[in-house]
């Protein structure tokens, strides 16, 4: 996860930002707590990382549409991915 995505997150009233530095609508900088931050990206990782190891989604429909051992075969796959990057608690 990108920081901007994170400090926009846990800081709605955050518009711009520029490097390290966040602004609201007015541009008055809006202080943030670094660590919070950090833990959010931290919590949030595994979801990019499943992202890029999940087959792509149309194959993923395919197998769904085909149904039966095309199924049971995706699901083992994404499952095997989720295995391997579980949330983090």
């Amino acid at each position: 996860m990108i920081k901007t995505n994170a400090i926009r997150i846990l800081y709605p009233e955050v518009v711009v930002t520029r490097g390290d530095d966040a602004f609201d609508e007015a541009g008055n900088q809006v202080m943030y707590d670094e660590t919070a931050v950090q833990a959010y990206i931290d919590s949030n990782a595994y979801k990019g990382r499943r992202a890029a190891e999940y087959p792509p989604i149309g194959d993923q429909l395919d197998a769904l549409w085909k149904g039966g051992e095309a199924a049971a075969e995706m699901l083992a796959m994404v499952q095997a991915v989720k295995a391997k990057y579980p949330k983090a608690q």
